[in-house]
């Protein structure tokens, strides 16, 4: 029986001295991390970073090692404590071909590790501090980019995982200098003093692109674009019980499930009215904060935004700046999680702001936003965007932006956004698909009052000094009446569209006939057409289809228009004696040209112009006037008018390297015969045409003699033959020498009762007018 008792006290024995050592081992260990120097194990570490990430890598200041006990940790796991590792005054260096030497540096980083998990092969960092990390990024034309690290591959998975609860970040300075995006900026990021919800930041940001928008567009507009707003935030609301009964949009839930996680709370049901953006969208303006708060604050936890930055350099040669916030760092792991962004940022004089969300940001998976445009011209939204537009006046638009972004196949909706373009309204909806081998925009845009003055820009005809405030150099002489302003063909082969648009209802000159357009511009392979472009005139349309071929040099153009029931009354509505005119006036066109501006255009032009008039009333006066019977017009004038019979009106004009010449030209009536001949020059813009008058009837005082047209577009010169009235006129006088009642004679015009071949003119009208190629002359 003694054997088993020696047998338990030397058993005994050897679990106290292991007892004994595991504790003398344990302090050993404790006074060692406690005071043993780690600034020694500096280079060991240096030498083991630099061989993880390929790049020099340095702790220049103190290394430590603390032990602390844990926050937030009960019972027995409060007692096992957490070491702390600092390190001060680091550096991560570029790599050779670099203009800097160092690619980051850090005043310090500072981290704990949970013990207990490393028992399970998981390295868990409840908290990293980085203080004042700055980072130089550079990218060279041949894609070369300082940010790409060359690490080394591993030959299977790890037994280790790393679990990083949170970051903090006291203050971030990133540079930024990209030769292939001719990017050059600098960007401060710091936390905010405490997190925002979603729902706020929409509502600065509502307030602060309204008080831009009216820098840009003025007051007025301002208050027309806001009411525009309003007045589709009733429509999108009125339509939602339609749709409530319908599953959430795949940015709905993803934005719920992400309010959720943001505090850990269960996630609340997806709401039927969207995402915050497109919640803000269906009710911006005046009510849109509130409703994107009410929105926002139905859930259970909303979107934070943790971190505020601010940035200034230039893009592309041009001047930008910017604030704006994001979420929380850590967010940016979770693919699923949508992280909350805002901006609002300006480039030279286009200001572009955003509150929403974007998920997954390390892949950029959807895009969801409430977006705001604003600026001087929507052509300059190339140099940025890269989107081809054309040029326009001062603009403001407020829609919802979404986006599925992926590598060569991004797709970007600006949904039901509304807008000023000067001083019309905009509203519509507009996709961009980056594809190969160019992006495309496709869409459709409409305007209830569109102001005829604000499409001059797209063909250059506006004001030099609105050319000078949308920061176009190219000046209209003063002495030309057609636009030499150059079409910007070099961005036409850069991308597609396929975009409908329709202008209700026009605001113009009282003088204009015009009263709405509707047309479908397409362009594919630098090929721009209009197919297509007709206007409400005059009680009638205009019909027409231009093609554009700017990918040849010079631009090759051909354009065929039809006109139909134009009214005569209609057709000059601020001439009194017009007001009374029936007949329709019915033409088509077939013309082809070359050149680069509608200057060069129009200097080149070539094919057929015929217009017909049929079965009408018009004035007495008027074409008492244009046979100058000055006996007749008086009587008119101080006793009434009378309407006379049109049998036919008909012009044929051909033109011939842009030379408009008078092949036909007649206007017969019950009263008076009218023919015209002549050219029309437009390279030099001159006009040199005779108008012959010749009345019906026997008529007393006449004096009947030929008109001319003459002068330039700009300066016109329209007055009476003098050769011919001087013959009459010395006539008169050499007869009342001999006879008073003799001077009466050259003033009395014979009737002249020649039938016009009404019918062989409209015979000819009706065959179709023809063009040449573009670059060719018109067979004689």
């Amino acid at each position: 029986m003694t054997q088993p008792a020696t047998v338990g006290r030397i058993a005994g024995k050897i679990l106290a001295w292991v007892i004994v050592v595991l504790l003398v081992l344990c302090a050993a260990i404790a006074i060692f991390v406690v005071t043993f120097d780690w600034n020694r194990a500096r280079p060991w570490v240096d030498d083991k970073v630099t061989q993880a990430i390929g790049r020099p890598f340095a702790i220049n200041g103190d290394l430590r090692v603390g032990w602390q006990h844990p926050a937030g940790e009960h019972g027995w796991r409060a007692w096992v404590p957490w070491p702390r590792f600092s390190a001060y005054d680091i550096t991560i260096g570029n790599p050779s071909w670099a203009a800097a030497t160092t690619f980051a540096r850090l005043d310090e980083i500072s981290f704990d590790v949970e013990v207990l998990p490393l028992l399970a092969h998981v390295i868990s960092i409840p908290s990293i501090d980085l203080v004042n990390p700055s980072i130089d990024l550079e990218r060279l034309k041949d894609g070369r980019a300082n940010w790409v690290f060359n690490l080394p591959k591993s030959n299977g998975p790890s037994r280790w995982t790393l679990r990083l609860a949170d970051l903090s970040l006291a203050k971030a300075h990133i540079a930024l200098s990209d030769e292939i995006e001719q990017a050059n900026f600098h960007v401060e990021v710091g936390t905010l003093g405490q997190p925002l919800p979603i729902g706020e930041v929409l509502k600065q940001q509502e307030s602060a692109s309204r008080g831009s928008a009216e820098h840009v567009i003025g007051k007025g507009g301002e208050r027309r674009l806001e009411a525009q707003v309003r007045t589709a935030s009733g429509a999108a609301a009125a339509a939602v019980p339609a749709s409530a009964s319908q599953p959430a949009s795949e940015a709905s839930a993803a934005v719920e499930g992400a309010s959720s996680q943001a505090q850990g709370a269960p996630q609340a049901a997806p709401a039927s009215s969207g995402s915050p953006a497109s919640s803000a969208s269906a009710a911006s303006g005046a009510s849109g904060a509130s409703a994107a708060s009410g929105a926002v604050a139905g859930r259970r936890s909303p979107l934070l935004y943790a971190l505020a930055w601010q940035a200034k350099g230039t893009y592309r040669k041009t001047d930008i700046s910017g604030t704006g916030k994001l979420g929380g760092i850590l967010a940016l792991r979770d693919a699923s999680r949508p992280f909350p962004m805002q901006a609002d940022v300006k480039i030279g004089d286009t200001r572009l702001a955003l509150v929403g969300t974007l998920t997954d940001p390390a892949h950029l998976s959807a895009l969801d936003v409430r977006l705001w445009l604003q600026g001087q011209d929507l052509s300059h939204l190339y140099s940025i965007l890269g989107v081809t537009l054309p040029q326009t006046p001062p603009y403001a638009t407020d829609g919802h932006l979404t986006g599925h972004l992926r590598t060569g196949a991004s797709v970007f909706t600006y949904q039901d956004f509304t807008g000023r373009v000067g001083g019309s309204d905009l509203e519509g909806t507009l996709t961009y698909a980056s594809h190969s081998p160019r992006p495309s925009l496709t869409g459709h845009v409409e305007s209830n009052l569109l102001r005829f003055s604000d499409l001059a820009p797209i063909i250059g005809a506006d004001s030099n000094a609105n050319k000078a405030k949308r920061g176009e150099a190219v000046k209209q002489p003063a002495d030309r009446a057609l636009p030499v302003e150059p079409f910007h063909t070099d961005r036409w082969k850069v991308m597609d569209a396929d975009v409908t648009f329709t202008g209700r209802r026009i605001i113009k000159d009282p003088a204009l006939p015009i009263t709405n357009l509707d047309t479908h511009v397409i362009l594919k392979d630098g090929v721009l057409t209009f197919d297509p472009l007709n206007f409400g005139v005059a009680g009638g349309t205009l019909s027409s289809n231009f093609y554009l071929d700017g990918a040849k040099a010079p631009l090759q153009a051909r354009m065929k228009l039809a006109a139909r029931h134009l009214k005569l009354k209609q057709l000059f509505p601020t001439q009194k004696t017009m007001q009374s005119a029936l007949g329709e006036v019915n033409g088509d066109a077939s013309l082809s040209a070359t050149g680069n501006s509608p200057a060069a255009l129009a200097g080149t032009l070539n094919g057929e112009t015929k217009v017909l008039i049929t079965q009408g009333k018009v004035s007495l006066i008027l074409m008492e006037a244009a046979g100058l019977n000055v006996a007749n017009v008086v009587y008119e004038k101080l006793f009434g008018t009378r309407d006379i019979e049109i049998n036919c009106m008909a012009a044929d004009f051909a033109a011939t390297d842009g030379v408009l010449d008078t092949r036909t030209f007649a206007l017969d009536t019950t009263d008076a015969l009218i023919g015209m001949d002549g050219k029309i020059n437009l390279k030099d813009e001159t006009m040199d045409l005779t108008i012959h008058p010749h009345t019906k009837g026997f008529r007393i005082f006449t004096l009947r003699s030929p008109l001319y047209v003459k002068g330039t577009f700009k300066h016109p010169d329209v007055g009476v033959s003098k050769t011919a009235l001087a013959l009459r006129a010395g006539a008169a006088i050499g007869l009342g020498l001999i006879n008073p009642f003799a001077a009466l004679i050259p003033l009395i015009a014979p009737s002249n009762e020649k039938v016009t071949p009404c019918s062989a003119l409209i015979s000819q009208m009706r065959s179709a007018p023809k063009a040449p190629p573009p670059g060719a002359h018109a067979a004689q």
